[in-house]
């Protein structure tokens, strides 16, 4: 068993079909604590995946926008996703060694927020990410990212 299948709980999202669920076991970590429920799905064109979070009132600034912060940490996560729906890594035992971000508007709370990737490399120990993060028609934010493939000891 892989050290994600391990940690990690990917099945399917019975309230939204064809998404599944991309959530640690132990929700006391920083996904399950700070961003709450996400689900992740790969687009039709078998080229993007994409990683869906829920803003609730915690994810809001003082403008009463999605903070930075919670975007940020929505397009790291989206990393690990792409690479395990997409790519030929265990998304487990991974780091984030790049992060490229450009804010382009602000995020509604009151919408699903969507981070938008698809690889644009991967070699035997890293992989290279592109994305958008989106709300409908509207982008937040535009992204690239690379992760280092960690091996086990």
């Amino acid at each position: 068993m892989a050290l994600s299948d391990d940690v990690f709980e990917h099945g399917p999202d019975p309230e939204n079909p064809g998404w599944r669920h991309w959530n640690l076991k132990d929700e006391t970590l920083f996904n399950g604590a700070v961003m709450g429920k996400l689900i992740t799905r790969v687009d039709p064109d078998g080229q993007h995946a994409r990683l869906r979070m829920f803003p609730e009132r915690r994810h809001e600034n003082l403008q009463g926008i999605i903070h930075g912060a919670v975007t940020l940490s929505l397009i790291d996560i989206s990393l690990f996703t792409t690479m395990h729906t997409l790519g030929s890594g265990n998304a487990g035992p991974s780091v984030t060694l790049e992060l490229s971000t450009q804010f382009t508007g602000g995020g509604q709370p009151d919408r699903p927020l969507d981070a938008v990737t698809e690889i644009v490399k991967e070699t035997g120990g890293l992989v290279f990410v592109r994305g958008t993060v989106e709300q409908g028609d509207h982008v937040v934010a535009s992204f690239s990212g690379i992760v280092k493939k960690m091996r086990r000891k």
